[in-house]
This record gives structure tokens, C-alpha cells and sequence, in this order.
């Protein structure tokens, strides 16, 4: 092991989204990346805390942000929402004495930073890193077409992310590249899925999933991949019903793109993460 991270799974990692943190801590430790649970971590609020309450939505990942400096290390946090919400509250903390004064009141610690908060983009994007996947090779993934989808929360805002390449990002599909596979190109990488709007609004969903869904098979895609719980999650469960509401006929599995690598990557037992999929991915994974 070279490299050691501190590391948030957070709520859905440790939940709905548990087939993520077990290829991330397999990818990582074929990566030599050995991967340190932030002790005692709390929900950073994504993604409600936000709209009822603007102080608790930046205290809350302030806490795990102040826990990660005590441990000085960088913060590896592969939910996009997370992430974002964790970029946010560290931004609002740098700019606003009142909020660092009233973490201390609320929370009862000295709030401390000097963190580099890094998503799963920002580690694959590390040069070394794609290297190590290049080289560790074991099964190309020949002959798979892949849309790679980052969605709407792991670029934007730029402001915040520090996102060079937030209109057309391409880490991912490098990633997939390496990987033996294809990376599709498309113009909906960013496209909301309506993953926020699940409750409310369900004919949204349907028409924003079923818009990624046709025109990702129409740029040749038979999958596609992402790095965000919500939206693999939206997408998994909810095509099904859009397509049968729209009349469409697609049934694409939605990898994360840790499970890609640990296949390719020749990880024992990656049918134990395809459990949790809706959308089988193993009968397209048995024409590669």
C-alpha cells in the first residue's frame, strides 16, 4: 500500500448504494489505495438538509470535514452527493466566520480544515492511478459500449468543484477506455436524471430517464456508468416504468464505474455487486 486515504461512505454507501462501497474498497485495494472509515461520521444531510435549513446543511459535513483534519489525510468521497454537499459546506466555512463560530457552539469541536475533499472523478483522474488500472488489466473489456453519465452534482457547480471540464468531462470514459472497453460519445453526460425529484414528480423522472436512455442507445451504448448512488439508483429502478409509460423498449444496465474496474481488473467474485441491480447486467457481460 503507497497511498492512504481517508474515507466517507456515507448513508447510501452503507445502505441502497452498498454494491459501490464494496467494489470501491475492492478497486482500491487492487490499487494499493488502503482506504481509512472516517471514525465517527455523520450524515452530511444530502440531499434534503439543504432546503429546510441552511446552517445545519453546511454544519453537518462541516463535522466530517473537521474529523478528516484531525486524521490529516484527503477526504475520498465517492457519493457524488456527498461530495457535493461536502465541497459546499467547506467553501461556506472558509468564507463565513459566523458559521465557524457556530460550528464550535453546535458541535462542541474546533472546526479545523486544510482538507483535499476528492470524488471518485478525482481519483481516477490522478495520472498514477490510471497507470495502476492500465496496468492491472486482466479481462479487456472488448466489445463493451458504454454511455459514461456523471450527472448533475459530481462537476457543478464549477465554482465549487473546481471542474475544469464540467460541460463534456471525460475521466471516466478514459477510465473506460483503459479498461478495454468503448466509451460511446454523447451529448448528455450532465443531464439531470430527475434523481431529486423521485416523490414529487415521477412524470419528470419518466421523461428525463427515458430522454438519457434512447439517446444512449442511439449513440450505440448497451450500458451505462456512473459514479453517483442517486443516479444509478434513479436509473436501475425507474426505466422499467418509463418505458412502459413512453412505449420505449431499452433495458440498460447502469454499472459504477468501480465495478467495471474491478471486473476488468480481475476481482474474484464481482457477481456478488450484481445482485443489487434491477437490470441484470450478466447477460450483456457474457457477449465480452
Amino acid at each position: 500500500m503507497d497511498q492512504v486515504l481517508s474515507y466517507y461512505p456515507g448513508c447510501s454507501l452503507h445502505g441502497t448504494a452498498s454494491e459501490y462501497d464494496a467494489s470501491t474498497r475492492a478497486v482500491c485495494e487492487l490499487l494499493g489505495i488502503r482506504l481509512e472509515e472516517l471514525e465517527d461520521w455523520n450524515c452530511c444531510g444530502a440531499s434534503s438538509a439543504h432546503a429546510v435549513d441552511h446552517e445545519l446543511s453546511v454544519l453537518l459535513p462541516a463535522r466530517n470535514i473537521a474529523l478528516a483534519a484531525k486524521a490529516d489525510k484527503d477526504l475520498f468521497i465517492p457519493c457524488a452527493a456527498c461530495y457535493g454537499r461536502s465541497k459546499v459546506a467547506q467553501a461556506a466555512m472558509t468564507e463565513d466566520a459566523g458559521l465557524r463560530a457556530k460550528f464550535g457552539e453546535a458541535v462542541g469541536m474546533e472546526y479545523r480544515d486544510g482538507v483535499a475533499i476528492r470524488s471518485m472523478l478525482d481519483l481516477l483522474a490522478d495520472p498514477d492511478v490510471l497507470q495502476r488500472i492500465r496496468a492491472g488489466v486482466k479481462r479487456p473489456l472488448r466489445g463493451l459500449k458504454v454511455a459514461c453519465y456523471y450527472g448533475c452534482l459530481l462537476v457543478r457547480p464549477p465554482k465549487i468543484t473546481g471542474a475544469a471540464d464540467y460541460e463534456a468531462p471525460e475521466t471516466m470514459d478514459r477510465v473506460v477506455e483503459a479498461l478495454g472497453g468503448t466509451a460511446v460519445p454523447w451529448s448528455y453526460k450532465t443531464d439531470c436524471c430527475g434523481g431529486g425529484l423521485v416523490l414529487g414528480r415521477p412524470d419528470v423522472v419518466g421523461r428525463l430517464i427515458d430522454r438519457l436512455m434512447t439517446r444512449a442507445v442511439e449513440a450505440g451504448a448497451a450500458a451505462l456508468v456512473t459514479a453517483c448512488p442517486m443516479c444509478q439508483g434513479n436509473l436501475d429502478t425507474r426505466q422499467k416504468d418509463a418505458a412502459q409509460a413512453l412505449g420505449r423498449d431499452y433495458q440498460l444496465p447502469i454499472f459504477y464505474i468501480s465495478e467495471l474496474i474491478g471486473l476488468a481488473m480481475g476481482h474474484p467474485k464481482p457477481e456478488a455487486w450484481w445482485k443489487k441491480h434491477l437490470v441484470d447486467p450478466r447477460p450483456l457481460l457474457g457477449t465480452i
